[in-house]
């Protein structure tokens, strides 16, 4: 029985690519149409590709949720360290605020600094170590 002719019109780039893949030896034009209509309706097919895309996607949740678990570590472990130094330091007394003040932003500028310093490098501390390993560990195939 004979194949059941298709006319169709297609982009002048797909057309040069379809040309150019069938001017391979043993490759028809026929055969690349019909494996790719194949491919579209075959639900096995896009099911492996959905599979695939879901375990990426599953893997980039579970690291969004580490993070997230991480950032509200830090937050917390900031605000007890902040509600610790509040109840723990004495108030400055009247008369050396206006120093304290100056030196407090002095101390804070080269603490900038020093974050910016970091940031800037491409030194890590152990945390970041430890975090881009867990990450290599999730991307191996």
């Amino acid at each position: 029985m004979a194949k059941p002719r298709v006319n169709i019109r297609i982009s002048t780039k797909l057309y040069a690519q379809l040309c150019e893949a069938a001017d391979k030896p043993g490759v028809t034009k026929t055969a690349i149409v019909e494996d790719a209509l194949r491919a579209w309706f075959d639900p096995e097919a896009r099911s492996v590709l959905e599979e695939r895309l879901l375990v990426r996607m599953d893997a980039y949740d579970q690291r969004q949720a580490d993070m997230e678990r991480d950032l509200a570590f830090t937050y917390e472990t900031l605000a007890h360290y902040v509600y610790y130094w509040l109840t723990r330091s004495e108030p400055i007394p009247e008369g050396e605020r206006d120093i304290a003040h100056a030196l407090g932003r002095k101390r804070f500028e080269y603490f900038l600094g020093q974050v910016a310093l970091k940031l800037g490098s491409d030194q890590r501390s152990p945390a970041e170590h430890q975090y881009a390993e867990s990450l290599e560990v999730v991307e191996q195939p």
